[in-house]
């Protein structure tokens, strides 16, 4: 039986992060999406203010998945709580257990941390959303993701006061 280790992510880690990020842009059909780089992760995940965490998962030793959260904030709650912004097992550890106990750790991490929430996005086609609702995750249909980026990022931030 394979053994799976759960463990905090260090700064030399980034390169598996980084592989990892790439490996879920292809799965997401975006293989060329990917901007950041492992200094990126380096600098924002352990410089001198890190805004996000990671998990490293481990099937006999060897890194096969991540889950890389960070804080969102709820007004309503007034508590903070954890967004997992990416989750990922390479394809042949899939069925050995390992989604579940990273996102078991996230959980623990929120209990431990007093958060009331974790919050994730599942695209529409991704076989994994039956995996989120085996879990407990419900979906929030009356909540729709909007993303301001690029030229219209731009356009708005122009007509904003220096």
């Amino acid at each position: 039986m394979p053994s799976v280790t759960i463990r905090p992510a260090v700064e030399a880690d980034s390169s598996v992060i980084l592989r990892f990020v790439r490996e879920l842009a292809e799965f997401e059909r975006e293989p060329n999406a990917v901007k950041a780089t492992e200094e990126d992760f380096r600098r924002d995940g352990w410089g001198e203010r890190p805004v996000f965490e990671a998990l490293i998962a481990e099937l006999d030793g060897a890194p096969v998945g991540f889950a890389l959260t960070f804080r969102n904030y709820s007004t309503w709650e007034g508590r903070y709580g954890i967004h997992v912004e990416d989750l990922y097992v390479t394809p042949e550890a899939r069925r050995h257990g390992v989604g579940r106990l990273l996102l078991a750790a996230v959980a623990r991490r929120a209990v431990e941390q007093g958060c009331r929430r974790v919050d994730l996005a599942v695209l529409d086609w991704n076989p994994a959303r039956a995996f989120y609702d085996r879990i407990g995750f419900r979906r929030m249909e009356e909540w729709l993701p909007y993303r301001l980026t690029g030229d219209a990022l731009a356009a708005l931030a122009s007509q904003s006061e220096a």
